[in-house]
C-alpha cells in the first residue's frame, strides 16, 4: 500500500493545483514540463551545495514563475488556456533542456535523496506525508478562504463573479501560480526518488492528473469540484492501473481504457449540464 501511495504522491500534489485550475474553467497541460523543470532546478541547486530546503525553495520559485506566465497569458492577455499552456509546455521543456544541455543529472547528496527515501515514524514515506498535507491545505483553502470560493465562482459564471466585485483576472492568475508551484514540488520529489533529474521527465503526466481530477467529479466547464473528490479520482485511476497491470493488460490497451473513461465522464458531465439548463 505504501509503495502505491508513494507512486501516487507525485500525481496527487499536481492534482491539487490542477483542481484549482479546472475549477476556474481552465486547464494546464504544461504540468509535465514543469515537473521536469522542478526536478532539474532542485538537483542543480543541490549539486551546487545548497541545503535541501533551499533547493526545494528555488525549484518552487521556478514553478511559481512558470505558473505566473501561464496565468498572465490567460487572465490578462485573454488567451485560451489550452493554447497558452500548450505553448508553455514547449517553452518550459526547452528551458530544462537548455539548463542541462540535454543531459541527465546524477550524484545528488544523500540528504536530497532522503526526501523521498525517508519515513515518518518509520512507516509513512515522506512524499505521502507531503501529499496528504497538500490535500489538507487545499481543502482548507476551498472551504474556509475566500480565494477558494472565488475559484468556484469564476468557473461557475465569470461575468457574475466580476459584477459581484471579484477580481476574476487575479483569481485565475492565482490558480495557475499555485498549480505551478505544486507541480515543481512534485518534480523535486520525483528527482529525489529516482536519484536523477531528467529534462524529459514528466511526459504524459498531465493526462493522468487531468483524468484523476475529472473522474473525481470536477467539471471541465468549471464551477464544480473539490479536493476530496480529486483524491478519490486519483486513487480510482491508480487502482485501475494497478489492476490492469496485475491482469497483464497490454499498456496500449490501458491507455485506450483510460482515454475512454475520460471521454465518457466528460460526455456525462456535458449531458448533465444540458439537462440542468433545460430544466431551469
Amino acid at each position: 500500500i505504501m509503495t502505491i501511495a508513494r507512486q501516487v504522491s507525485v500525481y496527487g500534489i499536481i492534482a491539487v493545483g490542477m483542481t484549482f485550475v479546472i475549477m476556474t474553467g481552465g486547464i494546464d497541460i504544461s504540468v509535465g514540463s514543469t515537473v521536469a523543470l522542478g526536478g532539474v532546478v532542485a538537483s542543480m541547486a543541490d549539486l551546487a551545495g545548497c541545503p535541501p530546503i533551499i533547493s526545494i525553495f528555488i525549484a518552487i520559485l521556478f514553478g511559481l514563475a512558470a505558473g505566473a506566465i501561464n496565468g498572465f497569458l490567460i487572465a490578462y492577455c485573454k488567451m485560451l488556456p489550452f493554447v497558452a499552456t500548450l505553448g508553455m509546455l514547449n517553452v518550459i521543456r526547452a528551458a530544462s533542456l537548455i539548463i542541462t544541455k540535454g543531459s541527465a543529472l546524477y550524484g545528488m547528496s544523500d540528504s536530497f535523496l532522503k526526501l523521498s527515501a525517508g519515513y515518518l515514524w518509520g512507516v509513512i514515506p515522506y512524499p505521502v506525508v507531503i501529499m496528504l498535507a497538500v490535500f489538507l491545505l487545499g481543502g482548507i483553502l476551498i472551504k474556509h478562504f475566500s480565494l477558494g470560493r472565488f475559484f468556484l465562482a469564476v468557473g461557475g459564471n465569470e461575468e457574475s463573479a466580476r459584477l459581484a466585485g471579484v477580481n476574476t483576472r487575479r483569481v485565475k492568475l492565482s490558480a495557475y501560480v499555485i498549480a505551478g508551484g505544486l507541480t515543481a514540488l512534485s518534480g523535486v520529489l520525483l528527482a529525489s526518488r529516482l536519484g536523477t533529474a531528467q529534462p524529459s521527465t514528466g511526459s504524459g503526466y498531465e493526462q493522468v492528473v487531468i483524468a484523476s481530477v475529472v473522474i473525481g467529479g470536477t467539471s471541465f466547464a468549471g464551477g464544480e469540484g473539490g479536493i476530496l473528490q480529486s483524491f478519490v479520482g486519483l486513487m480510482a485511476v491508480q487502482m485501475l492501473s494497478t489492476c490492469m497491470s496485475a491482469l497483464s493488460v497490454d499498456g496500449f490497451w490501458q491507455k485506450l481504457i483510460e482515454g475512454l473513461m475520460i471521454v465518457a465522464i466528460i460526455a456525462a458531465d456535458c449531458y448533465s449540464r444540458k439537462r440542468k439548463r433545460e430544466n431551469v
